[in-house]
């Protein structure tokens, strides 16, 4: 995990508000070796905070932005819907691939969260195993795959 203030690099921002679903989300990564440069941040507010060098994150190195950035749906503050909406609207922000990991199934935060440029939206598996399986294979795709744009 990484400090408040942190200057080097970050490939992934885990924006997740359950701890349970935090710890075995950074565990998958971490089976994969993607969770060295990883950040937890607990709510979409303190996600955009992060991303945008605000709040106890002022003074980061907005140069180093994430590599990829997963994203519960609902949460208190600010939800996943609208930190879509600033990531994807701001021309610094726009380009960070977005995964949205989240309970809900509901066609219409599938239909928004694509409209506003989601790059992905999974389903959090049920079973410990698939849930394991899920998160692994999105890490070794957006950070080893995938070619991103520079």
């Amino acid at each position: 995990m990484s400090s408040p203030v942190n200057n080097g690099k970050i490939d992934i921002i885990l924006c997740e508000d359950n701890a349970d679903d935090a710890e075995l989300t950074i565990r998958a990564l971490a089976k994969q070796g993607l969770s060295n440069s990883l950040i937890h941040v607990k709510d979409g507010e303190e996600l955009l905070q992060y991303v945008f060098c605000s709040g106890p994150y002022v003074s980061r190195n907005a140069d180093h932005q994430p590599r990829l950035i997963i994203l519960d749906l609902k949460m208190p503050k600010v939800d996943g819907l609208e930190v879509i909406r600033k990531l994807k609207s701001d021309k610094r922000t726009c380009m960070i691939p977005v995964v949205l990991l989240t309970s809900s199934k509901e066609e219409k935060d599938i239909m928004e969260s694509y409209a506003l440029g989601v790059n992905s939206y999974i389903v959090k598996p049920v079973e410990f195993e698939r849930y394991v399986k899920a998160v692994s294979t999105l890490g070794l795709y957006w950070l080893i795959l995938n070619q991103p744009y520079q």
